[in-house]
């Protein structure tokens, strides 16, 4: 064999002159199958047909073939005489065959992977048996001599639990011969899909249809749960009922004529499932009776299961023969019949499918009685929801929907996380497929809102992965979620303040969660925010109602994050603010400073963290400033001097009143409620937090005396231990008003107690009496006199007094 380089290769391959022979050609029909096996029986050609659909591309010969694809598959390059003649005579004939496959491990691959809960077999069941109602209704229109034998159109359902045997029944179309052959012989062969081209071709074929099953392989879901199916059935065009047999491990089936008197019926299908003996537990009637409730709750037609009743009635009590004796003795007293209440059990159909699809009816005719029973039956609640959006979405994808707001949060007010709830049911005509969703059809912060959505575009076989890959469901994700805040704007508008006060008390961090993730939907979301305010601290305001009273000269919303309103309207951050009339948020909520944060803006109104740094009030007076710098600008030095890396800086603060001094964050980083939240986290990252600190900003109050008593003492005594120690403590206060947590809560608390006893230091205490002092206080305080008694003596005629 010639080795040819790459260069030598690209040449050869751009030269249409040189032809190429396959090495393995020989190999290739010596593998070829026989004659014999590719002859198969009529019975097991019409299994795998649908595969292969009796067609197969002729590929032609190899010399059209792409020739840099088959430089990788064997060629051999020949020499240039041979090529040429080779190049003169005709190409072989291409051989023609059919795919073939073993049929039971083909039909098990495709069950298996198309459902993944063994329960849905009921539900494809019922949906084909629907389909055959839906036909016949159809047909009768033009024919009403197909429905003639039997008038009702129901499913019936009956469930033997002891010997593990389902039977379903429905007064359908039913099949002839050759309709089981084509369409229970045929995998992925739909007779629904044929009818409903028949319907498009006919001219006469109008309004909605609602068939559901076109995809040929519901039928076969049975052998999930069944190792042998038995299908009886009878059309209205065949005098004669056949009956199939199949197998859930076999290539083969059998259809036979049903002479049996006993299971003749009238018109349908009766199909028998004979269970496994790991599935003979869905023959218990109740869970029949649980599974058509979730899954064919709102097929269109009766659906009857067979279940055990009761009703209670009086029977008679025998007399006891004591009793008896003594009623023989006394003639006069006239005999009473004992009686006595037992429930008398008894089996009969029970009508399962009671609820009717609401949303199929014009919103127009719906009252609100009618939406809120259903919301009670459907997601099994006893209140009445706070709102309800009934919707028909029409053009490039058709769905109807109703959505609700569910009065209180079933999962607790904390709980926001939780996406895995089963609020939206997803109904496929009227058929429900699912409710356990990921986001797929709403995100989660908007998990809270149920409801119910039916598609007419999904397939019904719908899965998980075709969910997340569907384009059909990004569009109705996206109008759902537009509706859903619709509904919520019409709770916050409503007269009855209430309503939108209880639906904040139970979602509104669902909400504030969807300031964070989803940017799309910002200027939805920000006016049904809600907060408390330094102007309202008893009731909430929207934003709305804060740019309506804002200043005339204020260019942003201002907030402040705290743990609480008290902590908030007592901050030092506020001082300034308050004076001038300015309105702050009060954001209490630990979700609360990142929401506000993620907005960013609202009304071209930025929002403006009043704990940090560059904070601009629109009162800046530079003559003013540059006086008071000059003044205090050295003593700022000296303080961050002392402070060193515990500050980034020292400067005159504009956002201050009564307080000396503050500490704001830096304009970047963390404040200081972000960092108590962060600290607190149970993942918490020691390390990353020192990056996340950002820089703080010491301000002090050059109107405040201990300022100006702190410069004096720079002035005339810079090294002075005493001013150091009054530094230390003016940072350590304010690290502790301005919401920071000290370093060292023990050293603070140590410089707290040394200033109160200097302060203190006798100030109720005086000075010591000299002992001799106290002796004579002491004498005197003891000493008693006695009085002497001056009697009265007359002089002259007049009285006096004796000495």
């Amino acid at each position: 064999m010639i080795r040819l380089s790459k260069r030598s290769v690209s040449t050869l391959l751009r030269s249409g002159n040189q032809s190429f022979r396959v090495a393995a050609a020989a190999s290739t029909s010596r593998s070829s199958p026989s004659a014999t096996d590719v002859k198969r029986s009529d019975t097991e050609s019409r299994w795998y047909s649908s595969l292969t659909n009796g067609q197969s591309k002729n590929s032609g010969s190899f010399a059209q073939l792409n020739m840099k694809t088959n430089w990788f598959m064997g060629y051999r390059n020949e020499s240039s005489a041979a090529a040429s003649d080779s190049s003169s005579q005709a190409p072989p004939p291409a051989e023609k065959f059919e795919y073939q496959a073993e049929v039971s491990r083909l039909m098990d691959l495709i069950v298996n992977s198309l459902y993944s809960n063994k329960e849905v077999f009921l539900r494809e069941l019922i949906s084909n048996a629907s389909d055959a109602l839906d036909k016949l209704r159809y047909l009768s229109v033009t024919n009403p001599e197909l429905s003639k034998d039997a008038p009702d159109l129901d499913i019936r359902i009956y469930a033997d639990k002891e010997n593990g045997i389902i039977t379903l029944t429905d007064s359908g179309i039913g099949m002839t011969r050759q309709e089981l052959v084509d369409c229970l012989g045929t995998i992925a062969q739909s007779g629904t899909a044929k009818f409903m081209k028949a319907l498009k071709d006919s001219k006469d074929a109008g309004g909605d249809n609602n068939l559901i099953g076109q995809f040929g392989v519901g039928f076969y879901s049975a052998f999930l749960v069944a190792d042998r199916v038995i299908v009886s059935t009878k059309s209205p065009k065949s005098d004669k009922q056949y009956v199939w047999e199949g197998e859930a491990n076999s290539s083969s089936f059998t259809i036979q004529e049903d002479t049996d008197p006993q299971s003749l019926i009238p018109r349908g299908t009766r199909i028998t499932l004979h269970l496994k003996q790991e599935a003979k537990n869905f023959a218990d009637p109740e869970r029949i009776q649980k599974l058509v409730k979730n899954y064919s709750q709102f097929v269109s037609f009766p659906i009857y299961t067979w279940q055990e009743k009761g009703y209670t009635k009086e029977v008679e009590v025998e007399d006891d023969p004591t009793e008896t004796k003594k009623d023989d003795q006394d003639d006069q007293t006239e005999k009473k019949k004992k009686t006595k209440k037992v429930v008398e059990r008894y089996w009969d159909w029970e009508l399962t499918n009671e609820t009717q699809p609401i949303w199929l009816r014009n919103p127009k005719e719906v009252t609100t009685a009618e939406y809120n029973e259903f919301y009670r039956k459907a997601f099994n609640e006893y209140l009445d929801p706070l709102a309800s959006s009934h919707f028909t979405t029409e053009g490039e994808v058709e769905f109807r929907s109703i959505l609700y707001v569910p009065p209180v949060s079933p999962s607790g007010k904390d709980d926001i996380v939780n996406q895995k709830t089963k609020n939206i049911r997803l109904y496929v005509k009227r058929v429900f497929i699912s409710d356990d969703f990921d986001g797929e059809l709403f995100p989660r912060y908007l998990s809270f809102v149920k409801g119910v959505v039916d598609s007419h575009d999904l397939p019904l076989n719908v899965s998980r992965e075709i969910l997340q890959e569907s384009r059909i469901v990004r569009i109705m994700k996206k109008r759902l979620v537009r509706k859903a805040f619709d509904m919520i704007l019409g709770i916050s508008l409503s007269e009855n303040r209430e309503d939108y006060e209880k639906f904040w008390d139970n979602f509104g961090k669902h909400l504030k969660l969807g300031c964070i993730e989803d940017r799309e939907n910002h200027k939805r979301i920000a006016p049904l925010l809600r907060f408390f305010s330094s102007q309202s601290e008893n009731d909430m305001i929207s934003l709305d109602e804060y740019v309506e009273n804002m200043k005339p000269e204020q260019k942003a919303i201002y907030f402040i994050a705290s743990d609480s309103i008290t902590s908030a309207k007592n901050a030092p951050f506020l001082e300034k603010m308050l004076e001038k009339g300015l309105e702050v948020l009060y954001l209490v909520e630990p979700i609360d400073e990142v929401a506000v944060q993620s907005l960013k803006a609202y009304k071209e109104k930025d929002f403006v963290d009043i704990s940090k740094e560059d904070l601009d009030l629109g009162d800046k007076n530079e003559e003013k400033e540059a006086a008071v710098k000059k003044e205090f600008g050295q003593t700022c030095d000296w303080i961050k001097k002392r402070l060193g890396d515990k500050v980034a800086s020292v400067q005159i603060s504009n956002r201050l009143s009564s307080s000396p001094c503050v500490l704001v964050s830096g304009k970047f980083g963390w404040s200081a409620n972000m960092e108590r939240l962060m600290k607190a986290q149970s993942t918490g990252d020691t390390i990353s937090l020192d990056y996340m600190k950002g820089r703080r900003v010491f301000e002090i109050n050059p109107d405040h005396s201990i300022i100006k008593n702190i410069n004096a003492a720079y002035n005339s005594n810079p090294n002075d231990e005493d001013a150091m120690r009054a530094i230390d403590l003016m940072y350590d206060a304010a690290l502790v008003s301005s919401g920071f947590t000290p370093d060292n809560p023990a050293e603070l608390g140590g410089k707290i107690y040394e200033m109160m006893d200097v302060a203190l230091s006798g100030k109720w205490s005086s000075p010591e009496v000299q002992p001799q002092q106290q002796q004579m206080a002491h004498s005197h305080d003891a000493e008693t006199f006695e009085a002497e008694v001056v009697e009265p003596v007359e002089v002259d005629g007049k009285k006096g007094t004796q000495a």
